[in-house]
């Protein structure tokens, strides 16, 4: 590797995505991990201990910005620091992976967008789906029609355990020695010093985007990958928080419906996705409903689903009178002879499996960032794609907030 190809990548935000992050990103080839900013002092320490003791550390992520020996950034903030540090390190020249969602609210993505468009610099949002093989294949077999017209996408996940809602452990030497506590709240309101608040910041509407934020937007990430789509127009939410009662303000059970309208490059669909940090076991489901087929993605791989479609309608006449039902029947008949049940007739179900491909998607996703870091080539999950992941998941938020529908303009990136 030569020494200008050399990627010299920060860290801003060190939380349990932060850390994935960069130790993914370390693993990719002419990547060195240089700095980090974080408001608690361990996770600086941390990163010495993984990357060396001569990395610059600073609670201010400014100051990571402003350094020349910084070639990109990976921001792995709460949400509610995404769009205010990634207009930041635009502006400061650098190249940014940032974890999803983009934005925690709507009318912060337009900025975003201006401050891209007008820098040139490369943004890749962290949802790594659209890296996944599996999810490029299915791609394919949508585009060339191998599941006929796709009508309906459904989702679950549910989970069973405390770490899966978002019950992280909190490090014994928390305190306002070792935290920036005002740092961390930013525009967020004031509130005392709590640092369940800083290492539990998926709980509370301050600071991040509850369920849709954190699970839903990357099902949209696929769905859009997958279909060619640029994002639904009706957005509906329901849900309610069940079991977590340790003082969060968002749902722990929630469900979601997103009408998709009909363009050139897909018909009208819909999706139907559901979270459940409530469940009685751990599972999840991804399925792509076609007219002639499903795919369903699972644990091990992509399946390819499909079946003939029944030609004999059948008959339900027992509100007839016994002439009409025999009249009805005998000319039925004549069209559909009686067949015999036999093995041959029954109508064969034929399942094509493409299995899990052994790459690391996540790396994958790492690797195809620093590919355009150093090419300058456009990536797949832009500003534009990443706000337009984002607003359907936030925008449910809203609509289970404010218990309504809510209409969104997917072409023009604005709520209506």
């Amino acid at each position: 590797m030569a020494a200008n190809d050399r990627i010299q990548v920060a860290s801003i935000g060190f939380g349990i995505m932060g850390h994935g992050d960069a130790q993914t990103a370390s693993s990719v080839a002419g990547v060195k991990m240089v700095a980090v900013s974080d408001v608690y002092d361990g996770r600086m320490t941390r990163f010495r201990e993984m990357f060396g003791k001569d990395c610059f550390c600073s609670r201010d992520y400014r100051e990571i910005l402003a350094r020349k020996d910084v070639d990109a950034v990976i921001i792995a903030t709460p949400d509610h620091w995404h769009d205010r540090i990634a207009i930041d390190a635009m502006n400061a020249g650098k190249d940014l992976y940032v974890q999803k969602p983009m934005v925690q609210k709507v009318e912060y993505g337009h900025p975003v967008i201006d401050t891209w468009k007008k820098t040139g610099r490369i943004l890749q949002v962290g949802s790594q789906r659209v890296s996944s093989l599996m999810y490029i294949k299915a791609r394919d077999l949508v585009r060339a029609g191998a599941i006929g017209e796709v009508n309906v996408v459904d989702a679950h996940i549910d989970r069973n355990s405390a770490l899966g809602a978002w019950q992280y452990p909190i490090p014994p030497d928390a305190s306002p020695r070792t935290i920036d506590w005002d740092r961390f709240l930013g525009r967020a309101p004031k509130k005392d010093f709590d640092p369940i608040r800083l290492f539990r910041w998926r709980n509370y509407q301050d600071y991040g985007t509850g369920i849709p934020g954190d699970l839903f937007v990357h099902q949209f990430t696929a769905i859009h990958f997958v279909m060619d789509s640029i994002g639904p127009t009706r957005i509906s939410a329901s849900g309610g928080l069940h079991f977590w009662k340790d003082g969060r303000d968002v749902p722990d059970v929630m469900l979601g419906m997103f009408d998709y309208p009909k363009t050139d490059a897909h018909p009208e669909f819909h999706v139907v996705l559901r979270v459940n940090f409530v469940a009685g076991q751990n599972s999840q489901q991804f399925r792509f409903v076609g007219t002639e087929g499903i795919l369903t993605f699972g644990g091990d791989g992509l399946i390819l689903s499909k079946r003939p479609r029944e030609t004999e309608p059948g008959y339900q006449v027992e509100s007839f009178s016994k002439a009409m039902q025999d009249a009805y029947i005998g000319k039925y008949r004549e069209k559909y002879p009686l067949q015999t049940p036999n093995a041959d007739a029954m109508r064969p179900m034929t399942d094509e499996k493409f299995p899990l491909d052994g790459r690391d998607a996540q790396r994958a996703h790492h690797v195809n960032f620093i590919e355009a870091v150093r090419s300058r080539k456009p990536v797949v999950e832009d500003a534009i794609f990443g706000l337009r992941a984002a607003a359907p998941a936030v925008l449910a938020n809203t609509s289970y907030f404010e218990r309504r529908p809510v209409n969104w303009d997917p072409v023009a990136m604005k709520q209506i």
